[in-house]
């Protein structure tokens, strides 16, 4: 008999580095904004450090690291100058969305899943980009930052994309490229494929599959490791 836990699945996409190849372009916004106060650092320094902070943690730790204190007005007023940039940016770039994307919605669609995204971005620059890509009508739950208090690694987001898309009546499997990313989604109880888009395999090992492309995921395989995740 089928398992009918099985048959209602929820997949869930983190944004940046997932769907899009937008980390270099949050980079040089947050660059632009950190460098007249001397306080920008270099590429490596973000992967190592800051992808998967939503821009409230991030600008945060940049301060942080030089020991410096930054109040709530002029963080509110780096955050949104930094989304400016990020959207004259995002808007000027190219072929954003990596490889296998649009193949694995389409897979998932047929399928039957519902489809959701859970990011630490803000929600202008997920419409942005994603209006930009003719994306935006695949997803029923689009959870960013401005619906939660704490970023990833705390679970707060994946609970609630969880919960908005049902998948207490079945199953959720989140698609995931940071270690913070990964946590996140284990801790709301999800399994997990980590894409080495971001950070390399060795980095990713608590995710339930690693994979180098979304080119190696179908709707069966991601059915796969929900059944592996519920059996546990």
């Amino acid at each position: 008999m089928m398992d009918r836990s099985l048959e209602k699945g929820c997949v869930i996409f983190d944004f940046d580095g997932v769907i899009v190849d937008t980390e270099p372009i949050h980079f040089r916004a947050f660059q632009r904004v950190l460098e007249p106060l001397k306080l920008a650092f270099g590429w490596e320094e973000y992967v190592e450090d800051f992808i998967g902070y939503d821009d409230r943690d991030a600008f945060q730790a940049a301060f942080r690291r030089t020991g410096k204190e930054l109040d709530l007005t002029t963080k509110n007023a780096m955050i949104q100058k930094k989304a400016l940039e990020f959207r004259k940016l995002a808007m000027r770039a190219d072929n954003l969305v990596y490889d296998g994307v649009r193949e694995l919605i389409r897979e998932c669609r047929d399928a039957g899943f519902k489809l959701g995204i859970c990011s630490g971005a803000l929600a202008k620059d997920i419409q942005c980009v994603l209006g930009r890509s003719d994306l935006l009508k695949e997803f029923e739950q689009i959870i960013t930052a401005d619906d939660v208090k704490a970023s990833k690694p705390d679970p707060e987001s994946y609970q609630l994309a969880s919960a908005r898309l049902g998948a207490g009546a079945g199953w959720a499997v989140a698609i995931e490229d940071t270690p913070a990313g990964i946590a996140s989604a284990r801790s709301a109880g999800l399994s997990v494929v980590g894409v080495t888009n971001s950070h390399p395999a060795e980095s990713l090992q608590e995710a339930n599959r690693v994979v180098d492309s979304l080119l190696e995921l179908n709707a069966t395989i991601l059915k796969g490791i929900a059944q592996q995740g519920l059996s546990r």
